[in-house]
């Protein structure tokens, strides 16, 4: 692979400074590199520069220099394009990327001759549908959360699977997550770890007003719809946690696997379970 594209969470000081030496460790091992052109212009090579919708049509892979959230993003993003993603982790936890901002030369060299394998994550498609029109489509690597507002009391939602009713959830909402997403939000709310590989999908409910509502393991071809209501207005859809849009008392939310996938990079002496104990339990060996 000869042709590398860089991205940058460009609010990470730090991610900046590692985006030159990436630079110069790609150049030195002949390789073809391109950054985003604000990038190139603080590096001082603007003929680097290319913005990021280019990227999928002139590399092989992308770096992604920065946190759990700047690879969600470009994951996004690129989802429609089966580009491989390596991550080095330049923010807290760091659980999906696979490099260390201490070993940047370890890691092309790694790259460059092959020394990895690719793992293909399930994402998933959500639909906002108001009065039976999609009016809003995303599609997410993590989760897709439907919840209240911050300061309002709680909301209720109907979910059901194929058009079969599975149950009715009041308390601040529910998180339809993928394997990926079980380590995050789905988890901090008492859902299941789930190995990558596993084709599922996870339905949360979120701080559930009933002792019986339990997070839910369900088919990955599952279709699932959440209709909520309120006696006020102010609940939402977020993508990944990073994208929103408002709800309106009953809308639907349509989540289904997308037919794309995410590419992540990794080593393969590096298990999901190593990775696991170390960066959620704190382990050091």
């Amino acid at each position: 692979m000869k042709k590398v594209g860089i991205t940058v969470n460009q609010s990470k000081p730090k991610a900046r400074e590692l985006a030159g030496q990436l630079v110069q460790l790609l150049e030195s091992r002949q390789c073809e590199v391109i950054v985003e052109p604000e990038v190139a212009q603080e590096l001082g090579r603007s003929e680097l520069g290319v913005q990021l919708e280019q990227f999928p049509h002139k590399v092989d892979l992308v770096f992604v220099l920065g946190g759990d959230g700047t690879l969600l993003g470009i994951a996004r993003k690129f989802a429609a394009y089966h580009l491989p993603i390596l991550g080095i982790n330049v923010g807290h936890l760091g659980f999906l990327s696979e490099a260390e901002p201490s070993n940047l030369s370890y890691a092309v060299d790694r790259i460059l001759t092959g020394d990895f394998y690719i793992e293909e994550r399930v994402m998933i498609t959500a639909e906002l549908v108001r009065d039976g029109k999609v009016i809003e489509q995303d599609t997410a690597l993590n989760d897709v959360g439907v919840a209240k507002g911050s300061f309002r009391r709680m909301i209720t939602c109907e979910v059901r699977m194929n058009g079969m009713r599975l149950g009715t959830f009041s308390g601040d909402g529910v998180i339809v997550s993928t394997p990926t997403g079980s380590t995050a939000y789905s988890l901090s709310c008492g859902g299941p770890i789930v190995y990558p590989g596993v084709q599922t999908l996870l339905l949360t409910p979120i701080c559930p007003h009933t002792l019986t509502s339990r997070p839910m393991v369900l088919p990955a071809d599952s279709v699932l719809e959440v209709q909520v209501s309120a006696l006020h207005q102010d609940m939402g859809l977020t993508i990944d946690g990073q994208l929103g849009y408002s709800l309106q008392a009953g809308d639907v939310v349509r989540v289904k696997r997308s037919p794309y996938h995410t590419l992540l990079i990794k080593w393969k002496e590096r298990t999901f379970f190593e990775v696991l104990r170390k960066k959620l339990q704190g382990e050091s060996n």
